[in-house]
């Protein structure tokens, strides 16, 4: 993949997260006038009304760039029409409560049009790789996996952020395989799912302001199970089938084991019960962050299995999968039997190094100097050390610096226009050390590595001593450095694909920063104010001059 292409992908992403993010907001407003709010009771974790009409976002944030950049094959047609089907059915759930024989016939309608007209069928099951099924039997088979998919992870969406992770997580492998395997197709679609992801997560973090809902919770189930048939089945049918069941990962087993444990008590299968993995965790005693970070993690070991080892033999990547769940599980059963409780006694050292740094003035005050004194070296620094500064970026530099002029002297929509200059310019200053490095710290680049570790731990113990109600690290961030860290080691990665992954890192990570010191201020009259001004008109200054 050449810079071309990834620019590509990356606007295909950025404009279904656009998408979803501005159309959010209006859903949250009009969902208590439709119907689509998710009111509390005794198998539910929250415990207030919370609009479930977030699917429509997403599902709409990946259909237009899928409409716009998708070539019109039979398959590109089907997979938009059955997604096209699961949002109608979906929001109809989400809003009027329809009974579940409504729901299969949506669910099922999708899969049968994208089997049949897009020709996504199964022809190889595990362990008989050497057979090709007839078609009289991998279509249906098909059919009946994708809407198991399909309910897999509207059953997993018990958590804020849960299910979307989880499926963000699958997405991930999916695109760097079909990288591997040249299935552009496929990567186009998971980016735009990715995109659409993640501009609904940032409103679904805990304490989630809106939920997505069967309208995104199916689609999205719906998406991962094609994408896994599709390019197991046909991009590259040499690779192992139950990479298919890797790349789906926790929500195939554990919606297993549900059905299991309720059919063992004699309960319903379709009545909700609080027996998902996620419940399990919680009744452990775990907090929410920590229920969801723990899955996510899990996930994680499961789907890299998949990425790592596509090629390797059923029996070992069954054992993989196999092993992990049983694993997993097992210690979850244990836990219970012994009725352990991951926070009860022996205290807890975050809160224990929390208490004691809250409670010495020096230790509170010092992570914060750090994080302003590393902030305003790094903007100067690099407007300084930069190679080169081209002219647009000069002039863009220039308009900013005027902005912050007035946004700290005659208050030009005050605070909003002054935390939009900040980040603008942290992303610039990325941008000119990541494309123009000084040729000294190309061969330094552990100094590089020890600042942002410095910065990353310093923000980690503000966070700790400081009382910010605005601003939360969630499992959102730990996904995305964790899945960032993956995709910057992983093999056959081009060096341009991963240099953009190390400036997505490095954005979060001052980002992050940049917000707990705004939110720290006193006053926009400081020093990082002073040098955020300097660095914009240095950058001015060598882009124009």
């Amino acid at each position: 993949m050449n810079n071309a292409e990834l620019s590509f992908y990356l606007i295909v992403a950025i404009t279904s997260m656009a998408i979803c993010m501005a159309i959010i907001p209006v859903m949250m407003r009009l969902a208590p006038y439709i119907g689509m709010v998710d009111c509390p009771d005794e198998r539910k974790v929250h415990t207030a009304a919370v609009p479930r009409s977030g699917g429509v976002g997403i599902v709409i944030g990946i259909l237009i760039p899928l409409i716009i950049w998708l070539d019109y094959s039979s398959f590109s047609v089907s997979l938009i029409t059955g997604c096209t089907i699961l949002l109608v059915f979906g929001a109809w759930d989400d809003a009027r409560n329809i009974r579940p024989i409504f729901k299969f016939i949506g669910q099922f309608l999708a899969a049968i049009f994208v089997v049949y007209y897009g020709e996504i069928y199964i022809i190889h099951l595990p362990f008989f790789s050497y057979i090709d099924l007839p078609e009289y039997f991998g279509k249906p088979l098909t059919v009946v996996a994708i809407v198991g998919m399909v309910n897999a992870l509207n059953l997993s969406d018990g958590l804020d952020g849960l299910a979307g992770g989880e499926a963000l997580i699958s997405l991930a492998a999916i695109t760097y395989l079909a990288y591997q395997f040249e299935g552009t197709v496929a990567i186009l679609l998971a980016a735009a799912t990715i995109g659409g992801i993640f501009g609904f997560l940032r409103f679904n973090s805990h304490p989630a302001r809106i939920f997505m809902g069967d309208s995104g919770s199916q689609t999205l189930g719906f998406v991962l199970a094609v994408l896994a048939v599709y390019l197991t089945q046909q991009v590259n049918s040499l690779v192992s089938p139950v990479v298919a069941l890797l790349l789906l990962g926790l929500p195939v087993i554990d919606s297993v084991v549900v059905f299991f444990l309720r059919a063992r008590r004699g309960d319903s299968l379709v009545v909700a019960a609080k027996d998902h993995l996620h419940h399990r965790l919680l009744a452990l005693g775990f907090y929410h962050y920590e229920s969801v970070v723990i899955i996510y993690s899990i996930q994680i070991i499961l789907i890299f299995s998949a990425a790592l080892f596509p090629y390797e033999s059923d029996l070992l990547l069954f054992s993989i999968y196999m092993g992990v769940c049983l694993l997993v599980f097992s210690v979850i059963t244990i836990a219970e039997r012994r009725m352990w409780n991951a926070h009860g006694g022996g205290g807890n050292a975050a809160v224990f190094l929390s208490s004691v740094l809250k409670n010495n003035q020096t230790l509170k005050v010092i992570p914060y100097q750090v994080l302003v004194s590393g902030l305003s070296l790094f903007v100067v620094s690099v407007a300084i050390m930069s190679t080169d500064v081209p002219v647009d970026l000069g002039a863009s530099a220039l308009v900013l610096c005027l902005l912050l002029f007035g946004a700290i002297t005659i208050n030009w929509l005050g605070h909003i226009l002054y935390r939009l200059l900040m980040f603008v310019t942290i992303g610039f200053s990325v941008y000119l050390l990541s494309t123009y490095p000084p040729p000294w710290l190309l061969e330094q680049v552990s100094l590089v590595y020890l600042f942002f570790l410095i910065i990353t731990i310093s923000s980690f113990i503000t966070v700790r001593v400081a009382t910010i109600d605005q601003f939360q690290i969630t499992p959102l961030d730990y996904l995305v450095v964790i899945m960032a860290i993956i995709v910057s080691v992983a093999p056959g990665i081009e060096h341009g694909a991963s240099s953009v992954v190390w400036m997505v890192v490095q954005i979060i990570i001052l980002f992050y920063a940049c917000e707990l010191v705004i939110q720290n201020m006193t006053s926009h009259f400081n020093r990082f104010t002073g040098s955020v001004a300097l660095a914009l008109a240095l950058i001015a200054y060598r882009g124009l001059i």
